[in-house]
């Protein structure tokens, strides 16, 4: 991870906003919304539909199941809260379909100061909204949710994790899996002995520099076993940035 998070502002679009705060509300995210080390926005988009009915769907142009967010009201409201932004921000819109979400992802959104997300629902959005108004789809995973509501979580917690003064110690999120492209090592605690389990005789020690070889062969051990292709990413990285050296000199 390049630097400390610069993001303090979220803004959420939702068809659904008495979602939030859900599980942002506790923990470590929950006491910084309450210290305001980050804010979060949450907007109805039905406050930007056509009354008499408020209606922010409709059927698709060619038949097909399901229903389509329309392009009215999601225009309206990514340009009037827009507008509201002191400091230029990106929109997001929360899709099956978009980028993965890993680190580099989230190193990218850590540069910006703030971020609008949109929560689809139903079949999606009119594709004038993707074209026009989103600067980009993210994917919290291969799979399909009922909407965005849930991903936006995920995205706002991981991002809010990185700002400053969120989690206590800085190195508990540097040290986190996939921030050196490796699965975290496995934890213990007190009792040293359960059942017969014996937490390994190294972490007793005291020793710190023989612990710290423990912890780094053993989350490679697990990286191997259960996310190779971290290391093959990892090995792709260490060579881009080995070529990149040897022109400098």
């Amino acid at each position: 991870m390049s630097g400390p998070c610069r993001l303090r502002e979220f803004d959420v679009l939702s068809i659904f906003p008495e979602i939030f705060p859900g599980p942002l509300a506790f923990g470590v995210t929950g006491k910084a919304l309450e210290r305001e080390i980050f804010r979060l926005g949450v907007h109805d988009l039905r406050g930007w539909a056509d009354p008499p009915h408020y209606q922010v769907d409709d059927a698709p142009f060619g038949g097909g199941a399901g229903m389509v967010f329309k392009p009215e009201p999601l225009f309206r409201a990514v340009e009037e809260i827009r507008r509201s932004w002191a400091a230029p921000g990106k929109v997001i819109l929360l899709d099956p379909s978009g980028r993965p979400l890993d680190g580099e992802v989230i190193a990218e959104l850590c540069a910006e100061s703030r971020l609008l997300l949109i929560c689809g629902r139903y079949e999606g959005v009119d594709g004038r909204v993707r074209e026009e108004v989103v600067d980009e789809e993210i994917s919290i995973g291969d799979y399909v949710l009922s909407g965005g509501e849930l991903p936006a979580m995920v995205l706002i917690d991981t991002l809010a994790r990185r700002i400053p003064g969120v989690v206590g110690k800085g190195a508990s999120v540097e040290q986190d899996s996939f921030e050196t492209q490796l699965l975290d090592h496995p934890h213990y605690t007190r009792p040293a002995e359960y059942r017969g389990l014996c937490v390994p005789e190294v972490l007793l020690s005291g020793h710190h520099e023989e612990i710290e070889g423990w912890r780094r062969r053993a989350a490679l051990d697990l990286t191997r076993r259960r996310r190779p292709d971290l290391l093959t990413a990892a090995a792709a990285l260490a060579e881009q940035a080995g070529e990149t050296e040897a022109r400098k000199k």
